[in-house]
């Protein structure tokens, strides 16, 4: 990860809000002969007397399930949505051009929990991704014992204590202030990615340029 004071997030809730808003991770990690593995899952964040954590689950028996029971040391990464950024958008068009994006990388160390927290951690997952919707079919205790005995043997849960958050919002914040401007203004012309992007640096305009 680049390490930029300018586009580190300086806001520990901006933080906390890009992990919710994007908690689709990508989990990596190496197995005890340091042969890299990595997975995609759905994450979810929590805070308990005084330490964050990461928890979810993923398939047993697979490669990253018996990397991550060798080496517990694990990297989460979440990113969200990223541009193109021409240099002949700059006040000086011959520039290199570059790439905006946001990515939040989550150390920690992970750990394998049992059935019955695995049940409690499906309930809370499901429960929190519904919405906090009790009524949904989709809610642990709405879907099927035959169907929940059935899965239950195919997943394990997972915890991750964190021990280290680092952050790149790399959104243009080393252009002078009308360069800054016409990114915004020929990004809001781009497909959806452009647009956030667009809306998170008009969003940060006034921190990057305050007298």
């Amino acid at each position: 990860m680049y390490n930029l004071p300018q586009h580190k997030a300086k806001d520990e809730a901006d933080i906390k809000a890009f992990m919710a808003r994007y908690p689709f991770a990508f989990l990596s990690g190496c197995d005890a002969n340091g042969h890299p593995v990595a997975t995609q899952v759905p994450v979810f964040f929590e805070e308990r007397n005084g330490k964050q954590y990461l928890s979810g689950h993923i398939m047993k028996g697979n490669d990253h399930h018996k990397a991550f029971a060798q080496n517990h040391n694990v990297l989460a990464v979440f990113t969200g949505h990223h541009t193109y950024v021409s240099g002949t958008w700059y006040t000086n068009p011959h520039s290199p051009s570059t790439w905006n994006y946001m990515s939040v990388h989550a150390k920690g160390v992970i750990r394998f929990l049992g059935d019955e927290e695995l049940i409690a951690a499906l309930r809370k997952i499901s429960l929190h991704f519904e919405g906090n919707n009790p009524a949904s079919t989709t809610v642990y205790d709405n879907i099927p014992p035959e169907y929940i005995k059935r899965v239950m043997g195919m997943i394990i849960v997972f915890e991750i204590e964190i021990t280290h958050i680092d952050s790149v919002f790399k959104l243009s914040q080393d252009r002078d202030e009308r360069s800054y401007d016409n990114i915004i203004v020929q990004l809001r012309k781009q497909d959806e990615s452009g647009q956030v992007i667009a809306d998170e640096m008009e969003k940060r305009k006034g921190l990057v340029f305050s007298k």
